[in-house]
């Protein structure tokens, strides 16, 4: 069984009839306007990859990530998420509900046990956090911020969990893949605790899902067997040389931070005026509500327009755009089809 996901642009262009060129793509959550590719060295592409080129080091820099933590480059957070199932024995895994699927179906196909933990489990109430829910779990995968909710649990929660957790020798994995317009919420700084794993992706924010490149940050024990289950050359060299490239470029990445921010305040706005109940989101797509989802979209795609229909019901989630010319044509498409 393969998941779906977005960006299936393909397939709804034969569907529709409509040609790919015509298409504005939202059902992905990808920068639309991601980090320019520099031209790559020839050597780059005729040399297997070497580990000592420099990226750990660029990536704990930019991470500020300690020297207590162990990192592992990986060919996209996906490689991770479908190989750390492999490193425990059957057990308890804690997933999200919402929450992105490829984590409880990687978790179950493993062998293990998927709890949903839901938003009433993980709520402080007036006498205090309840955190006894924890015990039910040996691993609980957290997906900071939430896909599809946008909903961000403070660090401070976080290791409040891991540490609980810990204790018995459990893992906390959290997932931050859309963390990277929101850097002070993130784990990396925490990362190299026992038991405490961070995942960190290209795709999303700098826009480059198609290089395939990501890092976790673990504990040496962690990250020894992560190596080891993902073998040699994991991750390629000309993304090895794009991924230490991208990290480095600090002024695109604040520029970045304040055009999607400026972008998606926009498109909430286009939203709510087509009367769309806003359920939350990132600067790089926004999830709503509504009655007949499927039918939205459908309408939605007969314009050439390309949302992504969730799994939880009622809800619809729209990306990021990239200019003025494709926020036209989502008012154009909203307007006909709501």
């Amino acid at each position: 069984m393969v998941l779906d996901h977005g960006g299936r642009l393909n397939e709804a262009a034969k569907r529709w009839g409509i040609p790919r060129s015509e298409w504005l793509d939202l059902s992905t959550g990808i920068n639309p306007v991601g980090w320019p590719v520099p031209d790559i060295p020839a050597e780059v592409w005729q040399r297997l990859p070497e580990a000592d080129d420099g990226l750990e080091e660029v990536i704990r820099e930019w991470s500020g990530a300690s020297p207590s933590a162990a990192c592992v480059p990986v060919p996209g957070s996906q490689a991770a998420i479908m190989a750390l199932p492999g490193l425990r024995n059957p057990c308890r895994v804690g997933i999200p509900e919402p929450g992105y699927r490829e984590h409880g179906y990687n978790w179950r196909n493993a062998g293990h046990t998927t709890i949903p933990i839901g938003p009433e489990q993980t709520r402080c109430g007036l006498s205090g956090c309840d955190d006894r829910w924890l015990d039910q779990v040996d691993v609980l995968v957290w997906i900071n911020p939430n896909n599809p909710t946008g909903k961000i649990i403070p660090p401070s929660t976080l290791l409040r969990w891991h540490q609980r957790l810990q204790k018995r020798g459990g893992w906390l994995v959290v997932d931050e893949a859309f963390m990277d317009a929101t850097p002070a919420f993130s784990l990396c700084t925490q990362a190299g605790r026992p038991g405490l794993i961070v995942l960190r992706s290209l795709g999303k924010f700098f826009g480059l899902a198609g290089v395939r490149a990501g890092f976790v940050l673990a504990d040496d024990w962690i990250a020894g067997n992560l190596r080891q289950a993902l073998g040699p050359w994991a991750l390629s060299g000309p993304a090895r040389y794009v991924m230490r490239q991208a990290l480095r470029d600090r002024g695109w990445q604040n520029k970045a931070r304040v055009s999607l921010q400026q972008n998606m305040g926009r498109l909430r706005e286009v939203l709510q005026e087509a009367r769309l109940t806003l359920v939350g989101g990132t600067v790089l797509f926004q999830t709503v509500r509504a009655d007949n989802p499927v039918i939205l979209a459908d309408q939605l795609a007969a314009q050439a327009v390309l949302v992504r229909v969730l799994d939880q019901p009622g809800m619809l989630r729209f990306g990021a755009l990239a200019n003025e010319k494709q926020l036209r044509q989502l008012m154009g498409a909203l307007a006909v089809s709501t």
